[in-house]
């Protein structure tokens, strides 16, 4: 029905790389395929992860590889996927990856799926397939998000309830709830959504961590209200206390939003962005504030090497 969408701008791809590994082998890219009765594309059957390799003085260099892979194996064992490759195997494969692509930075997305086999939901008797993708990524909400902030909304949409899927597994299934949050933002002209959970509190961005600041400490929701505990929000965690700011992790309530001193969202490919309104009342005095724009240099200081690597988070390529 006219009216219920709004017409999208063409948009190119991903920007291609040489090869992608799937299965233990780097193909090119345009070979990347599946069938069209693979099990993940009827039922959603995929577990992922995505990091990124920054490039830093001693070169390219992923930024905590081996806690990703850990959580993608993680996730897939909630799902009940026997992957056929250990954690170090997917380690050495990325950055083998990473060489033959010929990449100083770049975006890493490990996938592991359920591919082609029997049809119906019981997914048991379908193959576990795994691939790994890298490509040239940029600011992922936008060149000027780091500089001037984003405007977000909250949602209409709730985060999974607890018992239905579980948020802890990073499931392709989930994003599914991301992408009507993210559309319903993108066509009201926000940049962002944030969704509440079943009880009305705030939990996260349709693909990413949310830290609210207030009289200089600083809160993040609990794995309990339906998130994904992001590696990121983790390093912003450590990064933020070792620059002497109190962090708890606690129920935000949505008013939470609107009388914080600052807001910013965490993600891999988010980094940390800062919020400048929530439902257009606008955060603080409407600019990325101090404590935002210091826990954001502490871990760009770091991931792109011109800091120590203190806590051992970058493996070189």
């Amino acid at each position: 029905m006219a009216g219920w969408t709004k017409a999208a701008e063409p948009v190119s791809g991903v920007a291609k790389a040489q090869k992608i590994w799937m299965d233990g082998e780097f193909v090119d890219w345009d070979d990347a395929k599946i069938h069209v009765l693979s099990h993940v594309v009827h039922y959603g059957s995929s577990v992922f992860e995505g990091l990124r390799c920054y490039h830093t003085p001693a070169g390219p260099a992923c930024f905590r590889l081996r806690d990703h892979l850990h959580r993608l194996m993680q996730s897939a064992k909630v799902y009940r996927m026997a992957v056929p490759y250990s954690a170090d195997e997917l380690a050495e494969a990325t950055k083998e990856l990473i060489r033959l692509n010929g990449q100083k930075a770049c975006y890493v997305r490990p996938c592991v799926f359920r591919g082609y086999g029997p049809m119906g939901v019981y997914p048991l008797n379908n193959p576990v397939q795994v691939a790994i993708a890298t490509w040239e990524w940029g600011a992922y909400l936008g060149d000027e998000a780091a500089n001037t902030g984003i405007d977000v909304c909250v949602s209409s949409w709730t985060r999974l309830a607890p018992n239905t899927e579980p948020s802890l597994a990073k499931a392709g299934a989930n994003y599914m709830n991301s992408q009507l949050m993210k559309m319903e933002a993108v066509i009201n002209g926000y940049a962002e959504a944030i969704a509440l959970d079943i009880n009305g509190y705030v939990a996260e961005g349709s693909g990413e961590n949310i830290f609210v600041v207030k009289d200089g400490g600083l809160v993040t929701p609990p794995s309990g209200a339906s998130i994904l505990p992001g590696i990121t929000r983790h390093s912003v965690i450590v990064l933020a206390k070792e620059l002497g700011h109190e962090v708890r992790k606690q129920i935000v309530p949505r008013e939470g939003l609107y009388i914080s001193d600052e807001v910013f969202l965490t993600g891999s490919a988010a980094e940390i962005t800062p919020v400048r309104s929530v439902d257009r009342i606008p955060v603080g005095n409407g600019k990325p504030g101090p404590i935002t724009l210091a826990i954001r240099k502490a871990f760009l200081d770091l991931v792109t090497g011109k800091a120590e690597d203190r806590y051992g988070w970058l493996e070189r390529v």
